[in-house]
């Protein structure tokens, strides 16, 4: 199976991106190591939006990282998503937005050209896990992908795009340790190869 690695950790004030880049190199390493073919883009470095349309078609899966800043995507990973999915109109991302003249109120968002394809995404937060678990804490017990990544997963769906799981690390500033991170390491990578088996199965 061909996967598509996008790493949009961004360069950027404080920000040097590197966590990503380390959750970019396990994902590469797991794979590889289980039989994959990837292709790993960095959002920071000059881009051709027709080329990486081109890694968007040439994947079986695509695979997003990226931080959180201020409850989006960062911008670099959100000019990368505007140029490409432009470059993919009518070339393998999507066709329309799937509704006809003659009754335009039904069918938006069938008109993805990805069907049979899939993604998984992984998050990193300054927020702990509970500020979203917790009844009384910020998020509401909203979820990751119930609430800030909704608009993300809607994006991938609008493309025919399938989940097929999702990873988020938290507390990565206040509370990045060794011992934290060796332990998301361990717990990542067995998840990893638990989501690719599956699919590789299926395959």
């Amino acid at each position: 199976m061909n996967i598509f690695i996008i790493n949009g950790g961004q360069e950027f004030a404080h920000s040097g991106g590197s966590f990503n880049t380390t959750i970019t190199n396990w994902t590469v390493q797991t794979l590889v190591r289980n039989g994959f073919e990837t292709r790993v883009t960095n959002v920071n470095d000059v881009f051709d939006p027709m080329v990486e349309a081109e890694n968007f078609k040439w994947a079986d899966i695509i695979v997003y990282h990226f931080p959180i800043w201020w409850f989006q995507v960062p911008n670099r990973l959100k000019l990368y998503i505007d140029e490409v999915f432009t470059a993919g109109h009518n070339n393998g991302i999507y066709r329309s937005d799937g509704r006809s003249r003659k009754n335009p109120a039904i069918n938006y968002g069938t008109g993805g050209l990805m069907h049979g394809k899939k993604y998984f995404v992984t998050t990193s937060w300054n927020a702990p896990d509970t500020a979203f678990t917790m009844e009384g804490e910020f998020f509401d017990q909203h979820s990751v992908d119930e609430g800030v990544l909704f608009g993300f997963h809607k994006m991938n769906q609008f493309a025919g795009l399938e989940s097929i799981g999702s990873f988020h690390f938290h507390d990565m500033e206040k509370g990045a340790t060794q011992e934290r991170v060796d332990n998301y390491e361990k717990e990542y990578k067995e998840y990893l190869e638990e989501v690719f088996y599956f699919e590789n199965q299926l395959s």
